[in-house]
């Protein structure tokens, strides 16, 4: 397991410390940030596009009250946001509508919120979902990412490291405290290898030339390389424009990466590319 007090003890490289106690009100400086450092992250920098709506499942008034005003900040106007305080509302919504980002507890007064990431995945396989949990063990976290959630952040975060975490989010990004990834990583990449599709075990030993034409569940060459720009970091965004194509052609062809790969991440994608050979 993982100890709770190692990531606790973690702090980012910025010039403040702020307390972990309960969430800011409008007087309470607990986690807002301080004025100097509101001009340093835009609230709607031009090239960040706002994916709407924001599905919010938090059951806490005060947590709920921070996430709408960092969401705010970035730029979010309140009728994009949408908000549940249980899974059975936060499902009811999701029937209602699509959402392009969502935040997520893990804590909830009926069930754990894992189980409402996977339905969300199910719905949408390029959605962002953000986990805000104060679950910190090992368990909570793994259980989160394999069923479908883009990064995970615990509560006790300042509001900077919150916002800059919807941001990687909202950029392609898959933001995860760097005291789990590691072990995260570690944990997908030694998957004991009957969990390998069956007729991809010769692939993994062939280099990518000959896996184009390795059953329906090989990747295109180009394929290959949009993850290979995922793996390296880059946004949708961004690997539309190293490659000359839309975002929306660099969305689909990560689901059908998800579809071929049978897996709901870009951890999970990653990590079953290089097993079988695809990447370095």
């Amino acid at each position: 397991m993982l100890a709770a007090n190692a990531i606790f003890s973690f702090r980012p490289q910025i010039t403040y410390v702020l307390g972990l106690a309960t969430p800011a009100r409008s007087s309470d400086s607990t986690h807002a940030m301080p004025a100097h450092l509101t001009s340093i992250i835009p609230s709607s920098p031009p090239d960040l596009p706002l994916p709407t709506p924001v599905l919010v499942v938090e059951d806490e008034p005060l947590i709920r009250q921070r996430l709408a005003r960092i969401l705010e900040q970035l730029g979010y106007q309140p009728d994009m946001l949408c908000f549940a305080q249980t899974l059975a509302a936060a499902r009811q919504l999701a029937a209602q509508r699509r959402h392009a980002l969502a935040l997520v507890d893990l804590g909830l007064p009926d069930g754990n919120g894992t189980t409402l990431i996977a339905a969300l995945r199910a719905q949408d396989a390029a959605m962002g979902i953000l986990v805000i949990s104060a679950w910190s063990t090992e368990e909570a976290i793994l259980q989160a990412l394999r069923a479908g959630a883009t990064g995970y952040l615990l509560k006790e975060r300042d509001d900077l490291e919150v916002m800059l975490s919807i941001r990687s989010v909202l950029r392609g990004g898959a933001p995860i405290d760097p005291f789990i990834a590691r072990r995260v990583m570690t944990e997908f990449q030694q998957q004991p290898a009957a969990d390998v599709p069956a007729g991809t075990a010769a692939a993994a030993n062939t280099g990518i030339g000959a896996d184009a034409s390795v059953g329906e569940d090989a990747l295109s060459a180009r394929e290959i390389g949009i993850l290979q720009h995922v793996a390296n970091g880059l946004s949708h965004r961004e690997t539309a424009e190293r490659l000359h194509i839309s975002r929306h052609t660099v969305e689909a062809h990560i689901r059908n990466i998800y579809r071929k790969l049978s897996v709901n991440s870009r951890l999970r994608a990653i990590s079953e590319a290089r097993a079988r050979g695809w990447m370095d």
